[in-house]
C-alpha cells in the first residue's frame, strides 16, 4: 500500500460495512455514488445531457479496433461517401432552389410596387382630369345659365319683334 495522500482523480477500493438491506440487493463491495458538482459544473452537465439526448448520433458500418482492412472495407468506404455526397448535393440543391425563390418573391414584389405606383399615378392624373372637367362644366353652367336666361329673355323680345317685323311687312 501507498502512503501518500489520493488526489481527485484516483479511486480507491474500500470495504463497506453491510447494510440491513433485502436480499435483492448488491453484493458489491463498493456502491456508486454520482460525482457531486458545483453549481456551475452542474448547468454545465445539464446542458450537456440535454445535447447529448437530444442530438442522433448515427455511426454506421464502422470495424472493431482489432480488426485490419477486409475485402469489404473499400466499398463500404464508398457507399459511405457517395451518401455523403448524395447528402451534400440535396443541401445544395435546396439551397439553391430556396434562394431562386427567395429572389423571385423580391423581384415580384419590386414589380407590383412599380405597377401599383404607376397605376396610382395614372388613377390621379384621370382624377384630375376629370375633377377639371366637373370645375370647368359647372364654372359654364354657374355663368352659363346666367347668360342663357339673359340671352333667353332677349332673345323673346326679339323674336316677338321679329315676328311683328314679318308681320308688318
Amino acid at each position: 500500500m501507498s502512503t501518500r495522500k489520493p488526489k481527485d482523480g484516483d479511486s480507491q477500493l474500500a470495504a463497506m460495512a453491510a447494510k440491513s438491506k433485502p436480499a435483492a440487493a448488491s453484493t458489491a463491495l463498493v456502491e456508486y455514488t454520482g460525482p457531486v458538482f458545483k453549481e456551475e459544473e452542474e448547468d454545465i452537465e445539464i446542458k450537456l445531457r440535454r445535447i447529448m439526448e437530444n442530438v442522433p448520433v448515427r455511426v454506421s458500418n464502422t470495424s472493431g479496433s482489432s480488426a485490419g482492412s477486409g475485402s469489404g472495407d473499400f466499398h463500404q468506404y464508398r457507399q459511405m461517401r457517395r451518401k455523403e455526397q448524395d447528402r451534400l448535393s440535396r443541401m445544395d440543391a435546396d439551397y439553391q432552389k430556396r434562394k431562386e425563390e427567395a429572389e423571385f418573391i423580391m423581384r415580384r414584389e419590386e414589380r407590383l410596387k412599380v405597377a401599383e405606383e404607376r397605376t396610382a399615378n395614372k388613377r390621379s392624373k384621370r382624377q384630375k382630369k376629370k375633377q377639371r372637367k366637373k370645375e370647368k362644366k359647372a364654372k359654364l353652367n354657374s355663368g352659363g345659365e346666367e347668360q342663357q336666361k339673359e340671352d333667353s329673355s332677349d332673345d323673346g323680345d326679339e323674336g316677338d319683334s321679329d315676328k311683328d317685323k314679318e308681320a308688318a311687312k
